[in-house]
This record gives C-alpha cells, sequence and structure tokens, in this order.
C-alpha cells in the first residue's frame, strides 16, 4: 500500500509528514488531527500510554477495562484525561466491543441518561441505557464522548463539520471484514444526512503491517469478502510463497479476535489499507482521510500492544465528541429524533 506517494514497508517512529500532532498537557500526552482541531465545536484524542498512574503490567495511562489493573486507577485515569481534554462534563459513551459491525446512535433523555439506539432497527420500546454489544457509536448531540478501546486495533473517528456529526469506529480484523468502517458512514448518512463526500476521518494508531502477522484463513476471508484484498497483505521477507499459497478452509480459527497468527502460510494485514478502501467505497474522499503514522506494537513506549505485550496489558482510547456551548454548535439532539419510551429519542432515518 502507498500513503503520500512512497511506499512503507514499516512505519516511522514519529509523525512525519502526517497531518496530527502530540499535545502534551499535565503530564499526558495524546494525538489529534490538525484539521480537526480547526473544529471549534469538536473535542477529539488519541490516547498514549504516557502519564496516568497504573503500574506494571499497565503501567501508564490504561483508560480499558483491563482485568490486569485496578479500576479505581482506571477511573482515575479516565478522569485526568477528560480533565486535560476540557471534557469533564461530557457524558462517556461507550460499549462492550465484540469484533462486530454493529452501531448505536447515542442520545440522552430527560434526566440526562445516554440511550443507544441499534442502527438500522426500528424499536417499539425504550433503547437500551446500558453499554450494548457493538463497535460503533454515532451522535448529533453535544455534550456526549464517544469512545473506542483499542491495544492493536485501528480506531476511526469519523466527523461532518457541515451537519455536526460524529462517530467513533473499532476495527479489528474481524469488524474489517464485517465492514464496519463502510456501514459507520452509511448510517451517518441515512440517519442523519450526512453527505459522505464531507465526512472527514481519523485513523488513529494501530498494529500496522509491518507487525501484523495473520493466517491463510484471514487472507482467504478477505479474498472472501474484497474484490482488491490482494491490496491488504504484504508478503513477509522470509517467506515469498505465504501471499501466493492459499487453499480452501471451511472456518475461521478459534484464537482471540485478530491477535493471534494462525497455521499454515502468514501474511502481513495492513488495517489501514482496508479502512482507505472501505471509506472510498463509501464516498469518502481520500483526500479527507488522515492517518496517524504509528504502530503500536512497534512503538510499546508510546502505546499498549496485545499482540507485542500480550494478553496483560492496558488499553488507549479514542475519543471524539461535540462541545456544549460552542458558536454554532447544536445543544440537542438531531431534529429529525422523535420521542421513544420514556424520553429516549428514536431516530429517523432520512
Amino acid at each position: 500500500m502507498q500513503y503520500g506517494g512512497k511506499q512503507r514497508l514499516c512505519y516511522i517512529p514519529g509523525l512525519g509528514g502526517q497531518p496530527f500532532k502530540i499535545v502534551f498537557r499535565g503530564g499526558l500526552a495524546w494525538i489529534e488531527a490538525l484539521r480537526l482541531s480547526k473544529v471549534p465545536w469538536l473535542v477529539h484524542a488519541f490516547s498514549t500510554r504516557q502519564g496516568g498512574r497504573s503500574h506494571s503490567p499497565c503501567a501508564g495511562l490504561n483508560l480499558g477495562s483491563s482485568g490486569w489493573d485496578r479500576r479505581e486507577l482506571v477511573e482515575l485515569n479516565r478522569r485526568r484525561s477528560l480533565r486535560q481534554l476540557d471534557a469533564a462534563d461530557f457524558v462517556l459513551a461507550s460499549l462492550r466491543q465484540i469484533h462486530s459491525s454493529h452501531a448505536y446512535m447515542l442520545a440522552r433523555d430527560g434526566a440526562g441518561q445516554l440511550c443507544y439506539q441499534p442502527s438500522g432497527v426500528a424499536l417499539t420500546e425504550q433503547a437500551p441505557t446500558s453499554p450494548p454489544a457493538g463497535d460503533g457509536l454515532l451522535t448529533a448531540e453535544a455534550g456526549i464522548l464517544l469512545t473506542v478501546r483499542i491495544a492493536d486495533c485501528l480506531p476511526v473517528l469519523l466527523v461532518d463539520a457541515h451537519r455536526r456529526v460524529v462517530a467513533a469506529v473499532h476495527a479489528g480484523w474481524r469488524g474489517a471484514l464485517a465492514r464496519v468502517i463502510e456501514k459507520a458512514v452509511g448510517d451517518m448518512h441515512r440517519v442523519f444526512g450526512s453527505h459522505p463526500g464531507q465526512l472527514m476521518a481519523a485513523l488513529g494508531p494501530s498494529i500496522r503491517a509491518c507487525c501484523y502477522e495473520v493466517g491463510e484463513e484471514v487472507v482467504e476471508a478477505f479474498h472472501g469478502q474484497f474484490v482488491r484484498a490482494d491490496q491488504f497483505f504484504r508478503t513477509p521477507p522470509h517467506r515469498p510463497e505465504a501471499a501466493t499459497q492459499r487453499r480452501s478452509i471451511p472456518f475461521l480459527g478459534a484464537y482471540p479476535p485478530g491477535h493471534a497468527p494462525q497455521q499454515g502460510p502468514a501474511a502481513h494485514l495492513d488495517l489501514v489499507a482496508v479502512a482507505l478502501d472501505q471509506l472510498a467505497r463509501a464516498g469518502v474522499k481520500l483526500s479527507n482521510a488522515l492517518i496517524a503514522d504509528y504502530c503500536t506494537a512497534c512503538r510499546t513506549d508510546l502505546f499498549f500492544s496485545h499482540r507485542k505485550e500480550g494478553e496483560r496489558t492496558g488499553r488507549q482510547m479514542a475519543v471524539v465528541g461535540i462541545r456544549p456551548g460552542k458558536r454554532g454548535s447544536p445543544t440537542n439532539t438531531n431534529p429529525q429524533a422523535s420521542p421513544l419510551g420514556r424520553g429516549c429519542p428514536r431516530y429517523e432515518g432520512r
């Protein structure tokens, strides 16, 4: 895959010419996309492990729900992060991430409680108010901070600066195979009227092709779903036969989703290439796709990496939201929303 006209076999330690900046504040460090930082009503960030109060094996700014860390330390890390982002008053929205294509629209009821409206599902009862299972979040309401947790998977933030709609997507290989990014763009268009050609997409740090070895069943699965799947894989230098030898297999392996190499000829998966293909298919201009050029497995000094460090590690967090009270920003739900149940809004597709 080529980015900016240059073939990259491994990802450089810094951001290079990519349109991102590192922000240091209050002992913490996070990454922002320069173009998104210019949107006055928007808050967004890709966290690093720098700072924080967690100890080994989750040393640093662990923002996930890892079972290897003390819950009170994770909560302390989250409060510090939100305070530094000037988002302490936001309501935090999260999901039980399952490497799927399930997405939810977020709004608040009259009591300020979050309501999760499943995408594409016509509900006849109150929307759930506790985090459901899924990997995509969307909202047009100010004061809600959408979050996804990562430790190798690809976080994607989608922003419609014209209609003031945002989305956060968690894309591991299984979610990417299910077209979670492409479906999120479609949901923004269908539910909120966003024009894909006007969206900006920020692709955060993740494990990159230099380190993401997968088994032949993953290669087969992508070739069964994508016409341009050959562009998603790189042949390891020591395994020149890997990208050409494929066999039919009846099922995917039983390893943890997207984290363990399988048996058989290996290849290296490029999640960024998959994301760019899905964005283009959905109508997003690739000139609006912003790539943070970091590999989490290469840079464990900056990021947690499940592949490099094993199961006993922490999580980064990618966040995006609409600031209340900023000039020109909305302060309530999308005007197309209608009441559902005891006050949770139901979004009607346009």
